[in-house]
């Protein structure tokens, strides 16, 4: 290392001030921002004066308190000396000081070898100041230790040795010297040791700047017992950077857009790579350009690259998204400021997407559209508008607009567009009649959503003309007017002509023949319509009371057709207002009453009722009848009001029972109608309060003719109910009785044992369940049964033996009597079948489980009858074809 040498002119007289004008020291080729440059003195012969010091450049370095020299900024030292000022002022004084420094590069760095040991500098700690009685004492200046620099990744050998640290009293004292800081004590440890003998400061490995960029270390100096000798001095060891990283992109494919049709200098993107080696120095330093363009059309050149900061611009016009839509760079970004033999580079991808302008209008595919439109038909589409757009589809520079120019005055039509296609639709929006219009031009224009970019020479719009035909229909018939509105008097009688109700038919150039009438809807059928001329007349009387007018109002409904194809038809309504005449005569409501046997209280409220309206109903009169002469003799009205009176007992007694009291009422109408209206009067006795008593409200009210029908109605249905009941249980009971089972004694011989499908233990088993039996005495006795006379499954294939005939006995009254007769009659009847005993065995195959049938044996000579057929009855029967027809076996 070369020490930094600061020399100046020492003057034993006090004079306040620099002692140099020139200050001379050399540093480092890199200086990096806050590094400690050099220390300057200044000389106070007062110790009291306060100065400020300051530099000519003060974005470059800065002067502290204490006289240190700092750099404000990094940078690199070129090789000539680089001067500046300091300056000191006193602050009460203002007085002034001015000091010119001159700082020259250090030479490069050659590093030192153990063969080479004299070539490695001392730093001497500097001299304490000492305080004596005098006022002067000569003393040594401080010294600033310049910092070391090292570079990166040096092979060694190792340790390498930097520097030797001593002090000046080594030479009168036993010393040890030591390090401390990130690096010796401190981690990483180990990176930097120190001889405590002899000082030597070594680093014993390769370093990293990328890691880090400078150690601060702290050297010692103690003597034997550990006091300390000398004031720590304070080591700065730089890292110098050597080009060992080659730039990174932040992103290996970087994606940028332009407009097409950008003029040259406009603005793309940028691209940024990073390198971790110094940015202050020339292998942090990158430089940018393009390698290559696909495709190269319409130049080769299109973009280009700010070689500093990374910013693409275009440089060519010609940016066109219909020619060529995506345009892919090859950007390479080399250290060393760009320097291609000893720069590090590495390479990214840009691809820049031409995005789309409205550069071109739509275009229709032909001049003339063609459409037609059935008449009076709406929401239909009649022609479809094409158009061509080379911009990019399904954006606001393709998507088209349609509008009509011209053609269609009433706003008939509309255009509407196919979001996926871009077709224009003419689409009919209010009815057209063909006898008006046959045939409709329109002009229309179609554009886009946004407009065209400046510049562009084409026309903003494309236009068209659609040629739309009517076509001609069957319409319907209307009736003129609908709905019509006859007034006509009620009461007019069937068979008379109302009015005339005419339909018209549009379709004015179809051959057809005249409209044909029809009835719909004529609720009281009191209409008829002659089919063809419309003429309407009455089939009934018109009434206005009737259920079917509503406020004097009636409606009917009629059919027009034509003979058209298809035939169509119309309908029209007629409405009748019904005038009122005095028809009707006025009633008394309510019909019956209730009054009580003495004058008071005994008045009864009652009210004309007219279905006619004013004026032939309201006010009305109320009176009575000359006869009978009772009416009036018993009973007075008196008119309360135009539709209501009030009827009351004339005498003061009048006993309880149903009385009607005939009420004559007149009404307004001209000419009046009257009627008599019975009215039916209870007449009960009444207690305090006016009200009937219970009894005699019950014997008063009576029972009406319909209360009695419906009471006959309810008690002769209940009769015939109980009838038919009566006449069921009979029947039941017969069909009941005609299902117990009775067996002929010709047909079962077992006489009146039922069939249980039981199997016992044969005719040792004598506990019977006499409840299966039935009662013999219920049976007729059983008839001799004729010689040769068998059952159908006794049938023999050879002639029928004679046999004694059984005996016809009467059927004993006990019951064991009755089995134990029926038991012999079986053993001595060979014609009987087998099972006809009193136990029944089925045949259950070979190796039934059933015992010995030697029961069966009969106590007649059994021996000279013949068996042999026993064995063509079947396999029910072989078992006694063993027994019987097996000869002496």
């Amino acid at each position: 290392q070369a020490p930094i040498k600061a020399t100046c002119e020492e003057d034993m007289s006090c004079k306040t001030g620099f002692p140099e004008d020139v200050h001379s020291a050399v540093v480092s080729r890199s200086v990096h921002g806050g590094q400690p440059l050099l220390n300057v003195r200044f000389r106070s012969c007062d110790g009291n004066k306060k100065i400020h010091f300051g530099s000519s450049e003060p974005e470059a370095f800065r002067v502290g308190e204490d006289g240190v020299v700092y750099a404000e900024r990094s940078f690199q030292l070129s090789a000539e000396p680089t001067e500046f000022v300091v300056s000191a002022q006193d602050k009460e004084t203002q007085q002034e000081w001015q000091m010119r420094v001159k700082l020259t590069p250090e030479p490069a760095f050659t590093g030192a070898s153990e063969k080479d040991q004299s070539k490695i500098e001392d730093i001497i700690f500097p001299w304490q100041q000492y305080k004596h009685s005098s006022p002067l004492k000569r003393q040594k200046r401080d010294w600033v230790i310049p910092p070391i620099n090292l570079p990166e990744n040096s092979k060694g050998p190792f340790p390498q040795e930097l520097v030797r640290i001593r002090s000046d009293r080594d030479k009168s004292l036993s010393l040890r010297y030591s390090v401390t800081g990130p690096g010796a004590d401190q981690p990483p440890t180990g990176i930097f040791i120190i001889n405590p003998i002899s000082g030597q400061l070594s680093v014993t490995k390769p370093l990293d700047r990328e890691q880090i960029a400078s150690f601060h270390l702290r050297a010692h100096a103690v003597d034997v017992n550990g006091n300390q000798v000398e004031n720590p001095i304070d080591i700065v060891i730089n890292v110098i950077d050597m080009n060992d990283n080659r730039p990174e992109f932040l992103h290996q494919v970087w994606n940028g857009t332009v407009p097409e049709g950008s003029k040259p200098g406009t603005y793309v993107m940028t691209v940024t790579a990073i390198d971790a080696d110094d940015p202050n120095a020339q292998n942090g330093m990158l430089r940018y350009r393009i390698l290559s363009q696909a495709p190269s059309s319409p130049s080769p050149n299109m973009f280009t690259i700010n070689n500093e900061t990374g910013d693409i611009i275009t440089v060519a016009a010609g940016l066109d998204r219909e020619k060529v839509q995506q345009y892919t760079l090859i950007i390479q970004a080399t250290d060393m400021e760009g320097n291609p033999t000893y720069g590090l580079s590495n390479t990214a991808t840009a691809v820049i997407a031409v995005t789309d302008v409205n550069d071109n209008p739509p275009e229709f595919t032909a001049m003339t559209f063609y459409g037609e439109v059935p008449e009076n038909r709406v929401d239909v589409i009649v022609a479809n508008l094409t158009v061509t757009d080379k911009d990019q589809p399904h954006t606001p520079a393709w998507n088209a607009m349609y509008r009509m120019t011209g053609g269609d005055p009433t706003g008939r039509f509309t255009i509407l567009t196919d979001p996926n296609s871009n077709d224009g639709l003419v689409t009919v929006v209010k009815p057209i009649d063909f006898e008006t219009n046959r045939l409709f031009v329109l002009t229309v224009a179609a554009e886009n959503q946004v407009p065209l970019a400046k510049g562009i020479q084409h026309p903003p719009q494309s236009t068209a003309t659609v040629s739309i035909t009517v076509i001609d229909v069957n319409e319907s018939p209307y009736f003129v007017p609908n709905p019509k509105l006859v007034r006509q008097e009620e009461g007019l009688l069937a068979g008379s002509m109302l009015t005339t109700f005419t339909a018209q038919d549009p379709d004015r150039y179809m051959q057809q023949t005249s409209l044909r009438y029809s009835k719909v809807s004529d609720p009281a059928n009191w209409l008829k319509i002659d089919p063809v001329n419309g003429q309407i007349t009455t089939t009934a009387v018109l009434d206005r009371e009737s259920i079917y007018v509503q406020n004097n109002m009636y409606n009917a409904t009629f059919l027009a057709s034509d003979n058209g194809i298809p035939p169509m038809s119309g309908t029209g309504t007629l409405q009748i207002y019904l005038l009122d005449i005095n028809d009707n005569a006025p009633q008394v409501h309510p019909k019956e009453a209730t009054t009580c046997e003495t004058v008071q209280p005994n008045a009864i409220n009652i009210t004309a009722v007219d279905p006619d309206i004013d004026p032939n109903a309201g006010p009305f009169a109320f009176e009575l009848p000359d006869t009978p002469a009772s009416i009036k003799r018993n009973w007075t009205i008196v008119r309360i009001s135009g539709d209501h009176a009030q009827l009351s007992l004339r005498i003061r007694f009048l006993e309880a029972g149903i009385y009607d009291v005939p009420i004559v009422i007149t009404d307004s109408g001209n000419p009046h109608a009257s009627s008599t209206s019975l009215l039916k009067v209870k007449v009960c006795q009444c207690d305090l309060n006016g009200d009937c008593t219970d009894v005699d409200r019950i014997v008063g009210a009576g029972l009406g003719t319909g209360a009695i029908i419906a009471i006959l109605l309810c008690i002769i249905i209940l009769l015939i109910l109980v009838l038919m009941f009566v006449v069921w249980m009979k029947r039941r009971d017969k069909e009941r009785q005609a299902k117990q089972l009775l067996i002929d004694p010709e047909d079962d011989v077992r006489d009146n044992i039922l069939k249980y499908d039981e199997e016992g233990g044969g005719e040792e088993d004598q506990d019977y369940d006499l409840s299966q039996l039935q009662q013999p005495d219920t049976v007729e006795p059983d008839a001799i049964k004729p010689v040769g006379i068998r059952r159908l499954d006794e049938r023999p294939i050879h002639a029928e033996p004679q046999y004694p005939v059984r005996s016809a006995a009467p059927h004993p009254g006990d019951i064991g009597d009755f089995i134990n007769e029926g038991l012999k009659a079986a053993d001595n009847d060979p014609t009987a079948p087998p099972y006809d005993s009193l136990l029944v065995f089925d045949y259950e195959g070979s190796g039934s489980t059933a015992g010995s049938l030697s029961s069966l044996n009969s106590s007649s000579s059994g021996g000279e009858q013949d068996y042999d057929y026993l064995n063509d009855w079947g396999p029910r029967f072989k078992k006694l074809a063993d027994m019987y027809g097996g000869g002496d076996d």
